[in-house]
């Protein structure tokens, strides 16, 4: 008999969609990297996930973020994608929090909860507490590096932290993580050097939007980005969580 994941189910077989069925996945960050990696999970055939982000979608998301529109602008991300995870598979248990996963807030989480997790946000503090805590759990953990001022969607790899080169977050995180102890820790990375933006943009985009007073982001040096590249990061990010998972190697 048919279904949403019948197409899934032809490739991967009944039992490994139960298992997809019966794992909890928690993605930490939904942006231009995270919100693909949750519409993926979702259209995979994940039972649970858990939503972490504290951001509302601003008008500048609207160029490659998946869960940003129109309609959407003001919103919490969270809210968004759990809305759009239900319309995709109304069986999903969704658990949302409205908050950034910081070291000051990481004793919210029980990472035992998880079969993995998904690392896709943008600060090294909060990205190497989430890979201590994965780690320290025994849970399988990738973390995705830059996408900004990235051009070329076809440069991305899978490798260990310690095989990165070029991008310049992963050299910050091959030293943090070595600092730590850590041994190894599976990423998704670009080898394209980053371009450096044509214009320097330095509002706040929030400033402008007729739908929201908040702020979109505090950075000064705000990067660029693509609907294609971060997308793909995304992408690649849920491909390897659903492959782990079902213990498939190609």
């Amino acid at each position: 008999m048919q279904d949403q994941f019948s197409r899934i189910q032809l490739l991967y077989g009944k039992e490994t969609m139960e298992k997809l069925a019966s794992s909890r996945i928690a993605v930490f960050g939904i942006g231009g990297v995270g919100g693909f990696v949750v519409e993926a999970l979702a259209r995979s055939g994940i039972g649970s996930l858990d939503l972490i982000d504290n951001d509302k979608v601003c008008l500048s998301n609207i160029n490659r973020q998946i869960i940003a529109t129109r309609k959407t602008i003001g919103k919490y991300k969270v809210d968004i994608a759990e809305e759009r995870v239900h319309d995709i598979n109304p069986d999903c248990e969704v658990r949302t929090y409205k908050i950034f996963f910081l070291p000051e807030t990481q004793e919210l989480f029980d990472f035992r909860d998880y079969d993995y997790v998904v690392d896709a946000i943008d600060t090294v503090t909060g990205k190497l507490a989430i890979i201590e805590k994965a780690k320290a759990a025994q849970v399988p953990v990738i973390s995705s590096m830059g996408a900004g001022n990235k051009v070329n969607a076809v440069l991305f790899e899978v490798a260990d932290i310690y095989q990165t080169s070029v991008c310049p977050l992963a050299k910050v995180m091959r030293h943090e993580c070595r600092k730590r102890g850590i041994d190894s820790l599976k990423v998704v990375y670009s080898k394209e050097k980053p371009v450096r933006p044509a214009e320097d943009i330095s509002d706040d985009c929030g400033q402008n939007s007729p739908d929201t007073n908040e702020k979109c982001t505090g950075r000064r040096d705000i990067p660029g980005s693509t609907a294609f590249v971060p997308s793909v990061a995304g992408l690649i990010i849920a491909g390897e969580v659903i492959n782990d998972i079902s213990g498939i190697k190609r």
